[in-house]
């Protein structure tokens, strides 16, 4: 009798853990507090990406720095779709004018390219993330 008991309250307690096992491993991302300002005008932005599959097609984070009516694409890195947890660090050259120290807010998108019916990629959004963010 006991045995059943203990049996009933593992799988009791599986089935409440398994819904958060699977959050977990759901498609992500994060944005960093702060961005990179260099000498030379490269703007630096990051944080961190989880995505499960990229069997439909190749699977990046895309971002845009924001500030003032200032609004430009910094990079895209290529995501590894593996399940777990990545960093991401997109840059570019930005100048005339240049971003400079201060207040900025950035827009990333995890963003799928999976074939159309036509043969064009077409763009999946699987997670997106604003945030403020403090240039340096």
């Amino acid at each position: 009798m006991r045995v059943r008991l203990v049996l009933a309250a593992a799988a009791l307690l599986t089935a409440a853990v398994a819904p958060l096992a699977h959050a977990e491993g759901a498609d992500g991302l994060t944005v960093d507090a702060y961005g990179i300002l260099g000498a030379d005008s490269t703007v630096t932005v990051s944080g961190t990406y989880r995505c499960l599959d990229d069997s439909e097609g190749p699977v990046f984070v895309s971002s845009t720095l924001k500030q003032g009516s200032r609004s430009t694409g910094i990079g895209g890195t290529r995501a590894v779709c593996d399940g777990h947890l990545h960093t991401w660090a997109n840059s570019a050259v930005v100048k005339d004018p240049a971003y400079r120290p201060g207040a900025a807010r950035v827009e990333a998108t995890l963003l799928q390219l999976t074939a159309g019916a036509s043969g064009l990629p077409l763009p999946g959004f699987l997670a997106a993330e604003q945030a403020d963010v403090e240039l340096r």
